[in-house]
């Protein structure tokens, strides 16, 4: 039995290698970017969140209004507005805007690396264990990097992360059109 989907996706991605290699360079030129100006890529950041925040408070109160008799209206209209009022205080100033939610990425590396090493002893005689504990361990510490620099990291902390997530995107997106392009040529071959 052959995956058609899978099938298609697979012919796609060989046929279009070029494009995803693009893509992949477009990527990576802009996590360099973001990484090389953190300053500017963590007040963009925030920028994006504001915006969230804002048109999500703004539907969460429509939504209220739409379905008033649902029983869950003062809840709607108070955590819209609190999004609403967040995203406007956040975008006239995005720079505490960077700085609190610096706080939030320091502490959410922190716990989530106590939780991996926690799991890492869990599960330590199956295979792999180690990864987990060092993905635990390094999460950890950038958090703890995170924090004990603040409020410098305020400056460069978002930036950084956006970035190397932005860069790592562009490099999965060269390998698959890498390897598309290699197996098409064996595929002619």
């Amino acid at each position: 039995m052959t995956d058609t989907p899978t099938l298609s996706v697979t012919q796609t991605v060989r046929e279009k290698w070029g494009w995803f290699l693009a893509l992949g360079i477009m990527l990576v030129i802009g996590g360099m970017l973001m990484i090389t100006l953190p300053l500017a890529s963590s007040i963009a950041v925030t920028l994006v969140i504001a915006a969230v925040f804002v048109v999500g408070g703004i539907l969460q109160i429509w939504h209220a209004f739409s379905v008033s008799g649902w029983g869950g209206f003062i809840w709607d209209i108070a955590t819209g507005a609190i999004a609403l009022v967040g995203g406007i205080a956040v975008y006239f100033n995005p720079v505490v805007g960077a700085a609190a939610l610096t706080l939030v990425v320091a502490a959410v590396l922190l716990a989530q690396g106590i939780a991996q090493v926690l799991l890492s002893l869990k599960i330590r005689p199956h295979d792999g264990w180690g990864w987990v504990l060092a993905a635990g361990i390094i999460s950890a510490i950038a958090g703890l990097c995170i924090w004990f620099e603040f409020p410098t990291s305020a400056v460069w902390a978002l930036g950084v992360l956006a970035g190397a997530s932005v860069l790592f995107n562009g490099w999965s997106f060269i390998a698959i059109a890498l390897a598309a392009r290699a197996a098409g040529k064996r595929t002619s071959a």
